[in-house]
Order: C-alpha cells, then structure tokens, then sequence
C-alpha cells in the first residue's frame, strides 16, 4: 500500500529542502569569506610591493613600485634580485633593486630605470630572491616568505 501525501505535506517538505540548502550555502558562503579573510589578514602583515606602472624613459623604461611595509619595523636594506623576462618568456636581464629604506607601518614609491629595454619588451619580472634583508636591529632571515607582490600593470610580478 502506498501512504497518500497531502499537498500540505509536500509543501512543508520542499520548504524544509529548500531552508537545508540555503543554511547550507549560508555555510559555505560564510566558510568562503571567512577564508577570504583569512588571507587578507595574512596579506595585511608583511612587505606589499606592487608593480604600479610602466613609463617609457629615453630609450629605456621606468618601472614605479609601491611598496607598502605593513610591520612595525624599520628596514634599513631591503635589496632585490629581480629578472627581468621578456614578452616571449625569454630572460631579458638580470639585476639588483634596492627598495630600502622602509619606515614601518608606511607606503612609499620606488622607481627604477631599465636602460636599453623598452617598456614593450618587458613580459614580467620575478623577484628572484632577496639579496639583503635588514632592520634597524640588524639582519631579518627569510624576508622572502613576508613579501607578497601584485601588479596594477598587464607585466606580471612574481615571486
């Protein structure tokens, strides 16, 4: 024998399905922004440096970074090894950029010129390593791991 539903009965349980899902979208919503969050908040400490623009200067390029120094310390050095690549993922060059001084808890712009490369001819940039890394207490160890990059620009920087 088959048990008869009423239609009250069908409606109470679609409306019990459907506030199911919703508390459970709600969940996974809240788990997504609270990852979110976590990460902002993880990107929050730290070196920011952020490949703002890219001018043409003579016959070379200017690169403008921002660099944001989220921490309560002062770096006296902080010294890149930055590579260049070119558009077609061929290395361009190789070189050093000093980003230091960074006065805690401040953003300032740094800007360096790449002489003979026009801003066309720069794909991306890697931040290789860093070269040096130190506070006004003296040498911070794995400065690496506290930088994170972004870019305003189509050239990607990475680490």
């Amino acid at each position: 024998m088959h048990e008869s539903v009423s239609p009250r009965g069908v409606v109470s349980a679609i409306r019990r399905a459907k506030f199911l899902r919703l508390r459970i979208s709600g969940f996974l919503v809240a788990t997504v922004l609270s990852l979110d969050l976590g990460v902002a908040v993880a990107q929050e400490s730290g070196i920011a440096i952020e490949l703002n623009k890219l001018e043409p200067q003579g016959q070379g390029c200017r690169a403008y970074f921002v660099v944001g120094n989220k921490t309560k310390t002062a770096y006296e050095e902080l010294k890149l090894d930055l590579v260049l690549f070119r558009p077609d993922g061929v290395i361009g060059r190789r070189f050093a950029v000093d980003l230091g001084p960074l006065k805690p808890e401040k953003k300032s712009v740094k800007l360096f010129d790449i002489e003979g490369t026009a801003c066309d001819q720069v794909g991306s940039f890697l931040i290789n390593d860093v070269m040096e890394c130190k506070s006004d207490t003296g040498p911070v160890a794995d400065c690496l791991k506290d930088i994170g990059v972004s870019t305003l620009t189509n050239v990607q920087l990475n680490k």
